[in-house]
């Protein structure tokens, strides 16, 4: 069986000013070719299919006709779970139309898909509250699927009956895990969990993530899990929630972050995207090969120490968004913020390292003489207040405009 796991799709959301709905469509259409070439048997989308609770109507037209075109006419089924960026109900409100194209939703950690003959290939042949068995047409043995979509704490504590503790949390949790893998789960089909969380190895380094992604543990620590907590019948882990592609140690099959199909935020400056592809079939261990995608503009953050330097670089990098930090001596002038503007299209972020390139760090303030101009006395007051640096001609010509004002 061949299995694509993608996640973190964010659909809808921009990049400051910048709109990036076509770059989405793009590597969307990309991530539709891959399964196609892969001949994909199934299609995991682990959470945050959207960027907001209320996304835009494009967001949400190119999500479905996305997801219906990854089922191949049917052909492939596709099971989505909701993300900590999405709306719960919003995404198990399409439940009709998923089933009448071979779609799955689940948005919440409990979700009972009801028992139905799929208006496609396969066949659900039981489910649980968080469960699901799938009869693939073209496989005797069938594929189960532990489904575990974002729950904020107030959701956690009531379908696992919990107290407000983070051991608690992950040993119920961990629990129900084991119950279903334990009733439905042998070596007689695929064995898979899907979930959107914060997971590590136990007692190993916290996996990196973006500033968008860090709120999710602001809940109490509720939603940190660790990899030993998945089933041992398990043979692959797909996740969602972390943006960069890697796959944790210390639990009982491959734990895998798929990544985000873009660079969402410049903390992922230059990171390369990825789909995973997993070949597994009952009772081995699962083969998987990260397929980098190639759809999508880059995001980089070069530093400078002159704006020549940077208008040259733009102008030689313009498929990419930029974040640029320029190192100089003065307040950039409302002219070289101009001349840096029109070298690029795509220019997000100006980040100005106001400093004496020559000085030292450490710069000590002489004793004030105050027989000095006022001019000079403000001069001096500048360089005190950032790091011993001269006020640009433009900001002396506004305090010498101000000197002249008649009192009223």
């Amino acid at each position: 069986m061949k299995i694509l796991h993608t996640a973190d799709w964010h659909l809808g959301k921009r990049l400051q000013d910048f709109q990036r709905l076509q770059e989405q469509q793009d590597v969307l259409a990309e991530i539709i070719q891959i399964a196609d070439r892969e001949q994909a048997d199934l299609v995991l989308v682990a959470g945050d299919l959207f960027d907001t609770f209320n996304p835009d109507p494009k967001a949400e037209d190119l999500l479905y006709s996305t997801l219906k075109e990854l089922t191949a006419g049917g052909k492939r089924t596709v099971v989505a779970i909701a993300g900590n960026h999405d709306n719960p109900d919003r995404i198990e409100a399409q439940d009709h139309f998923g089933r009448e194209c071979g779609i799955l939703f689940a948005g919440f950690p409990k979700t009972i898909i009801r028992s139905h003959e799929l208006s496609c290939e396969a066949k659900l042949l039981q489910s649980a509250p968080g469960f699901i068995e799938l009869k693939l047409s073209q496989f005797d043995s069938p594929v189960r699927i532990i489904l575990t979509p974002y729950a904020n704490e107030t959701r956690m504590q009531a379908y696992f009956g919990m107290a407000n503790q983070d051991d608690e949390f992950r040993q119920r949790l961990g629990h129900h895990w084991a119950t279903l893998a334990d009733a439905y789960m042998d070596d007689k089909g695929v064995n898979l969990l899907m979930a959107h969380l914060f997971m590590m190895k136990r007692g190993g380094e916290q996996p990196e993530e973006s500033e968008d992604e860090r709120s999710i543990l602001q809940v109490g620590g509720a939603s940190l899990t660790y990899t030993d907590m998945i089933p041992p019948q398990v043979q692959y882990a797909a996740l969602g929630h972390l943006h960069r592609h890697q796959e944790l140690g210390g639990g009982p099959c491959p734990v895998v972050y798929s990544s985000s199909p873009l660079s969402y935020s410049f903390a992922e400056a230059d990171q390369q995207k990825y789909v995973v592809c997993i070949d597994v079939e009952p009772g081995q261990p699962a083969v998987v090969t990260p397929i980098a995608l190639q759809t999508g503009k880059r995001l980089l953050r070069p530093r400078f120490k002159r704006v020549d330097e940077a208008v040259d670089w733009l102008t030689q990098n313009p498929n990419c968004y930029a974040e640029i930090t320029l190192q100089t001596p003065t307040y950039l002038t409302s002219e070289e913020r101009r001349q840096l503007q029109q070298a690029h299209t795509s220019l997000v972020t100006i980040i100005p390292d106001v400093r004496d390139i020559d000085e030292p760090e450490q710069v000590t303030t002489p004793a004030i003489d105050l027989t000095q101009s006022i001019e000079s006395l403000f001069a001096n007051y500048f360089k005190s207040r950032n790091k011993g640096q001269e006020p640009n001609d433009r900001l002396q010509q506004l305090f010498r405009e101000i000197l002249a004002t008649e009192p009223e």
